[in-house]
């Protein structure tokens, strides 16, 4: 007992840490860039607002994508940390599994079709149906054939997905200027343009699925031993995963709406969270929820020092950072590891 209360003090003051390196990385997303602020010119946009350029980028551009940084990389992480509870794929993520290409294509046939004449809150309704239906399609297909829904069905089933709906962007850009001009950089995962009235509109959705994600911590504990294991134990596995694909739905459709497909925070930070705390996820959904955002706020921060006087849309950092990641899980896999 006592050493179970030392390990979940432990705990408690790395997430404590954690929170600090997150405020931390907000004040860097804040100060630093092509242009670098103190943080009094900061407190005064805010409290004695003149109107000068500097405030005007802290109050229009900084502030807004470094909030939005932090929701989206909050997000991806938890997504991710559900989808690889579910499936018990160490290689899950709304961006593998081709959840946020379906959000994306829905997104871009909107442009497609209706040009650049509609709201943001009707992006964000085709956001959610996109990823719902990709969401719903993978599974339904995973689910066919001998032996049912395994790991590997679901990661070819979700990479075959997501390579077909980047064709399909590919041919709605090729005939259209206007949904190339519109999509492009979008498409690459970007929070340079983000808007506060946007995020604020999502937010009331996130803080819905985050607080649903945290609840079912203990189900996805018993979720993650195996449909056998949880139907011992007397849970009705089939709604749990309905109300988790439901909440990934939410998180990764809302993400991709903010601010396009950003890959690889749902796959890399659950890795980081479990090495960390385990597999308890009343301790890993926290953890990565944090270190999500932490790592979103850094590598978008990262992306504007990468090539001399101009930023690159996060979602390429991301990737540049992922993909390794992503070789290395492999590997361990491959032999056994994990």
């Amino acid at each position: 007992m006592n050493s179970l209360l030392s390990s979940d003090k432990r705990k408690a003051v790395g997430l404590i840490a954690a929170l600090f390196l997150l405020a931390a990385a907000v004040a860097a997303s804040i100060l630093f860039g092509l242009q670098n602020f103190d943080m009094a010119t900061v407190i005064q946009a805010y409290t004695s607002f003149t109107g000068s350029d500097e405030q005007l980028i802290i109050r229009t551009s900084r502030v807004p994508r470094a909030i939005t940084a932090a929701v989206i990389g909050c997000s991806l992480a938890i997504a991710g940390t559900m989808l690889q509870a579910m499936t018990r794929n160490p290689l899950a993520s709304p961006s593998i599994l081709g959840v946020n290409a379906g959000a994306a294509l829905a997104i871009v046939a909107m442009l497609y079709w209706y040009g650049a004449v509609f709201s943001f809150s009707e992006l964000m309704w085709f956001g959610f149906i996109g990823a719902g239906l990709s969401a719903g399609i993978i599974f339904m297909i995973a689910m066919l054939g001998k032996g049912g829904m395994t790991p590997l069905k679901l990661i070819l089933t979700g990479s075959a997905l997501a390579s077909f709906a980047s064709s399909l962007n590919s041919l709605f850009m090729l005939i259209s200027n206007a949904t190339l001009e519109g999509a492009l950089f979008w498409l690459t995962g970007s929070v340079s343009n983000s808007s506060m009235n946007h995020t604020l509109q999502m937010l009331p959705y996130f803080i819905c699925a985050w607080v649903i994600a945290m609840l079912m911590s203990r189900s996805l504990n018993v979720m993650a031993m195996g449909d056998d294991v949880a139907a011992g134990l007397g849970q009705r596995s089939m709604w749990v995963k309905l109300l988790t694909m439901v909440v990934v739905v939410i998180l990764a459709g809302g993400s991709v709406a903010l601010a396009g497909p950003i890959g690889f925070v749902g796959i890399m930070i659950p890795h980081i969270s479990r090495w960390l705390v385990g597999n308890d996820h009343r301790w890993l959904l926290p953890y990565s929820a944090v270190l999500g955002a932490s790592f979103l706020l850094l590598a978008d921060m990262s992306s504007r020092f990468l090539l001399d006087g101009k930023e690159i849309p996060v979602g390429v950092t991301t990737a540049i950072l992922g993909v390794p990641f992503v070789v290395w899980l492999v590997r361990r896999k491959a032999l056994g590891q994990i």
